[in-house]
């Protein structure tokens, strides 16, 4: 499958989700529209891990997209669509070569200079953050709307915006040039994540649809 603009992407953290079931939200929110699932527990054991991998496999099996967040290993052998790489990790050129060309390659990044290393290297989409202030990284620095317009300036490839993303503001990050966005609290902790999703994905497609023609 290849990412369908513009792409809600659901961050998974189980620490953080009012059902007390991640694998339940996640079902929950791609039912809503979420048209990507990244499998970050970085506190997880391999093993572990990799069970929840498989599950989500299950869930987004031909309706989302899956993304493991640094686990190569995770990614190959649970079947997932792509992986997402941290800024200081495994460079996107060498996970090329052991992903194949079919996977996509997602990089996590903070800067404009960040953001056009990434891209030269060949990562197929950027996450880029922190946008706004967010619970899950209080105390982060933010980089605002303005980030995201530097950084979709300088780069091709779809820019995914993350931290403190949410109904209310998610128009303007589109407004912005990003080409989705990334959540957790918003949708992990809500009480009906498929409700929660609905209406961040009507409000960014809409945005979107805007900002197309305007282009027009």
């Amino acid at each position: 499958m290849k990412p369908k603009l513009p792409l809600l992407c659901l961050v998974t953290d189980r620490g953080r989700t009012a059902s007390g079931d991640m694998v339940d939200t996640a079902r929950g929110a791609v039912a809503g529209g979420v048209g990507m699932v990244q499998l970050r527990e970085k506190d997880c054991p391999a093993g572990e891990l990799l069970s929840l991998a498989r599950e989500l496999r299950r869930v987004t099996e031909g309706r989302a997209l899956l993304i493991v967040n640094d686990r190569v290993d995770i990614a190959l052998l649970c079947g997932a669509d792509g992986v997402q790489l941290g800024e200081n990790g495994l460079d996107a050129a060498s996970a090329r070569r052991l992903v194949g060309s079919e996977m996509l390659i997602g990089r996590s990044v903070h800067s404009v200079e960040g953001a056009v290393k990434a891209e030269s290297s060949g990562a197929d989409f950027l996450v880029l953050g922190t946008i706004f202030e967010t619970a899950s990284h209080p105390g982060a620095d933010t980089g605002g709307l303005s980030l995201v317009r530097d950084v979709t300036d300088r780069v091709g490839i779809p820019v995914i915006g993350i931290g403190g993303i949410s109904e209310s503001n998610v128009a303007g990050l589109v407004e912005s040039g990003a080409a989705g966005a990334a959540v957790i609290t918003a949708v992990s902790m809500a009480a009906d994540p498929k409700a929660a999703s609905l209406k961040i994905r009507e409000t960014m497609r809409h945005a979107y649809s805007c900002v197309a023609e305007l282009r027009l």
